[in-house]
């Protein structure tokens, strides 16, 4: 199975939303080849706008477009897409609940030799604690087509993280998002693993392993992170009693945190959390990164065994 990086959804998809006759627009921070809005930008060049560096500026430009009656997609690293324009993204776009679509790409430690600086993991925390702003983690290509179609065709904010790194098939093609939905992948007994992004393969790997060592793992993709499916996570956890949550993001205030806060007033459940330990990024290969960083699928069964005393 051919692996795609959520990325390449990204023009590709305004390119169709364009043909089936939505009012989109890109804004761009002078890095649409890396992103793949330059695929937009060929097909409709009068719908695109590249800003140069200056991330502010794209994203006031992209409010400018939105408050004209246009769906603005706004691309960039995620770095800069959401650190360097918070306050913009803060005071400009959600606090007057403008129709801006951030869909910046290269989050994540799989950014690879990039390094510290442009490897973001921090974004999911400061994108869900916005008022009305909706977060959603794509795991594969047909998810981010599908992700970046919803935010398209529901009014108001949303944050669509998107990566660098080539990820195999997880949903089928044609697949349709549902806001604030998760989806159990796999069905399961003992633990529960909430993933999200690029982990929820390593999910689905780790399951295959626990099987073989008589765990039963039960797999959520949890692409809404904000709104999230409370009922689906909540039910999970009451069947398996053990919950790890998985992320390609700082274990501190993404969507672990989110889910340890639905579940411990909800649920209250035994859980561990996956995901960067409270320090930056360094250079490296993506896969050599994820093994160093504890997000392997081996780091998710040792996690789990360990929470059940195996």
């Amino acid at each position: 199975m051919t692996k795609r990086a959520t990325r390449e959804a990204f023009g590709e998809t305004l390119v169709e939303l364009a043909a089936e006759g939505n009012d989109v627009v890109a804004v761009e921070a002078d890095l649409s080849k890396s992103t793949t809005t330059a695929t937009f930008a060929k097909a409709y060049p009068d719908r695109f706008f590249n800003v140069g560096i200056a991330e502010a500026n794209m994203i006031g430009t992209a409010a400018g477009l939105a408050v004209a009656g246009k769906t603005a997609f706004t691309g960039s690293f995620a770095v800069f897409g959401t650190g360097r324009a918070y306050d913009q993204i803060r005071n400009t776009v959600c606090y007057a609940e403008l129709d801006v679509k951030l869909a910046p790409t290269h989050s994540g430690i799989t950014v690879g030799p990039d390094g510290g600086t442009h490897q973001m993991i921090e974004d999911l925390a400061l994108m869900r604690v916005l008022p009305g702003m909706r977060v959603l983690v794509p795991a594969d290509y047909n998810a981010a087509k599908a992700a970046l179609r919803l935010a398209a065709k529901t009014p108001g904010p949303f944050y669509v993280r998107l990566g660098r790194a080539a990820l195999p098939q997880v949903h089928p093609d044609g697949f349709e998002l549902e806001l604030g939905r998760a989806y159990v992948l796999r069905e399961g007994s003992d633990v529960t693993l909430a993933a999200c992004g690029v982990m929820v393969a390593e999910a689905l790997a780790a399951a295959d392993i626990l099987a073989e060592q008589g765990i039963s793992a039960e797999v959520i993709d949890v692409a809404s992170v904000k709104p999230l499916d409370e009922a689906t996570l909540v039910a999970s956890a009451t069947k398996t009693g053990a919950v790890v949550t998985c992320e390609e993001h700082s274990i501190l205030a993404g969507m672990g945190s989110a889910v340890a806060e639905l579940l411990s007033e909800k649920a209250p459940t035994r859980m561990k959390r996956i995901g960067v330990r409270d320090v930056f990024g360094t250079s490296g290969d993506p896969a050599e990164l994820m093994v160093y960083f504890g997000l392997s699928a081996n780091d998710i069964v040792k996690a789990a065994s360990e929470l059940l005393g195996r």
